[in-house]
């Protein structure tokens, strides 16, 4: 046996009978699937894939694929949404796992989150089932190390500066982000910095409300209303552009408060990731205090305003910056 046909039977070997993919994060789960797909096809190229759905599964139905078939071959039978899965399912599911395993078949179940399936998930870990976690990908910080993550696994080396811009042009939604990290490893050679992704993303960063913020809390009145008529133009929405000044506000506030010490401790102290923590340091320089809270209190009528309070949610926000713009001249001055 030649090393690389040892080295494909090792990686198969490593998939065991049993694999739960566990998680709410649709890329992550998409993603663990394929993977164990991929490994079982190294020495099964023609491996069988049969697919259940717990909204469409027929009682019998996993018995009937698990079952030997007449002609051989290797089977994956993958349980989709086990977390919605009806009791005919999760019996079947409770049986199949009870008994000893087919050589040929392996059995994948994905389950978002809840406690509905929980003696399967039991039965799948006492089985000693593989397990591939999704977390759910929500926060800035968690966007921020998905995409650093993403650019280690192509192993390319991007600056945190590239990764924060990347994630304000297209953090909102995973699955964009995750392509947005694909198409600069495939688009881009040498280091990953702030200037390639503004490259590429500059009018959808400059378009977001965190432009609109930086500008802001530096004390940029004309640059701020710039960005804010310029993201209001291209069909941004108030709303979340006075979420994000409130965000930049309180995480001013949270880091002032922290004292001295490593940027990594107070980051998980306040739930921030380290590079928002050097960012509001930097930003600090001119506030006091009192001005953040008077800022935070113009955003917080500017956030009622802007949700069907006020006749024109357009003029709140911009009121709302030259308060804020306003606040940090006047401690700078002082």
């Amino acid at each position: 046996m030649t090393a690389m046909t040892e080295d494909v039977v090792a990686v198969a070997h490593r998939v065991p009978p049993y694999v739960l993919i566990s998680g709410p994060e649709g890329v992550l789960a998409e993603r663990g699937l394929a993977e164990t797909l991929d490994q079982l096809r190294l020495t099964e190229p023609d491996l069988e894939v049969i697919r259940l759905y717990a909204a469409a599964y027929e009682p019998g139905e996993l018995v009937l694929h698990a079952s030997p078939s007449l002609f051989g071959g290797a089977k994956c039978i993958v349980v989709h949404d086990l977390d919605e899965a009806p009791d005919t399912l999760q019996a079947d599911l409770l049986a199949a796992i009870g008994d000893a395993p087919e050589p040929d078949l392996t059995l994948v179940v994905l389950h978002k989150s809840g406690q509905r399936g929980k003696k399967v998930l039991d039965a799948l870990r006492g089985a000693r089932c593989r397990v591939v976690d999704a977390p759910a990908i929500k926060t800035d910080r968690d966007k921020a190390d998905f995409a650093a993550h993403e650019f280690r696994r192509a192993r390319r080396k991007a600056t945190p500066e590239a990764v924060h811009a990347l994630v304000e042009a297209v953090g909102k939604d995973v699955r964009e982000l995750a392509a947005a990290c694909q198409q600069l490893v495939d688009d881009t050679t040498g280091v990953i910095d702030e200037k390639v992704v503004l490259t590429y993303h500059g009018g959808k960063v400059e378009a977001t409300g965190f432009r609109v913020a930086d500008a802001a809390m530096a004390g940029d009145t004309a640059e701020a209303l710039r960005l804010l008529r310029h993201a209001l133009a291209v069909g941004v929405d108030p709303v979340p552009i006075v979420a994000v000044l409130a965000q930049q506000v309180r995480q001013l506030i949270k880091v002032g408060s922290a004292g001295r010490g490593r940027p990594a401790d107070i980051a998980r102290d306040v739930g921030m990731a380290p590079w928002q923590v050097d960012r509001a340091r930097r930003s600090l320089s001119g506030w006091t205090a009192d001005g953040l809270g008077a800022s935070l209190q113009a955003l917080a009528a500017a956030d009622a305003e802007v949700k069907g309070g006020g006749r024109d949610p357009v003029y709140a926000v911009e009121r709302a910056l030259l308060t804020i713009t306003g606040q940090h001249a006047r401690n700078r001055d002082d």
